[in-house]
């Protein structure tokens, strides 16, 4: 398999080298700053919470549409150039999770807030830090799994149909300020994921078909 991009191997090394910067930078001075100031000036995050849901409800349309279109088959419906977006969509998305997962629990990284069975947090208990291989949803902050799922679909969508993408992006940064606001998940988080989501959906996207776009 291979992930044809601009610039090939070394426009995937210096994203990766970007990301780890990135990241590395909001580490050390974004991340406890902006959880700070959102827990103290945004009391009602109603709004940053219904912001950050769009993504929860991908995992199940993924399954939906694979399984649906199993079946479509079976029966020897075969589906034009939007099912294929879609079905590149929903793999995108349950790889990128699956890798997720497998990070979460490599790095083992605490919330900005309790909100998971009275977890440690660096809000309530000064706690910011990695502790890999810890496990548990009270160690699970890294990478953001809100942002690898939105950024892996939507990757695909980015490459597959380029007329919207002002709507892909609005849909993206709509998720970012959700998290951000509701304090759910640090700067770094979110990059990182974005990174992730974006790398799969990369691969996602022009796997055994080249550049060739639909619209």
């Amino acid at each position: 398999m291979e992930a044809r991009g601009q610039g090939g191997y070394s426009g995937w090394l210096w994203a990766a080298l970007a990301c780890a910067l990135l990241v590395g930078i909001a580490i050390v001075w974004l991340d406890r700053p902006i959880a700070t100031f959102v827990h103290a000036q945004i009391q009602n995050k109603t709004i940053f919470d219904q912001m950050q849901k769009l993504p929860e409800i991908l995992p199940g349309a993924a399954a939906v549409i694979l399984a649906g279109l199993v079946l479509a088959a079976a029966v020897g419906w075969r589906g034009g150039a939007a099912c294929e977006v879609l079905v590149r969509c929903s793999i995108s998305l349950l790889a990128a999770a699956a890798i997720k997962d497998q990070l979460k629990f490599l790095f083992g990284r605490t919330w900005p807030e309790t909100w998971i069975n009275n977890n440690p947090s660096f809000i309530k208990d000064g706690v910011f830090g990695f502790f890999p291989l810890h496990g548990g949803l009270g160690w699970a902050s890294f990478p953001s799994g809100h942002m690898t799922a939105i950024t892996s679909v939507l990757a695909v969508l980015w490459l597959r149909w380029p007329r919207l993408r002002w709507l892909w992006a609005l849909l993206w940064l709509d998720v970012v300020v959700g998290l951000l606001g509701a304090d759910y998940h640090w700067l770094s988080d979110i990059v990182a994921g974005s990174f992730l989501g974006a790398a799969v959906g990369v691969v996602a996207a022009r796997l055994r078909s080249g550049d060739q776009r639909t619209s």
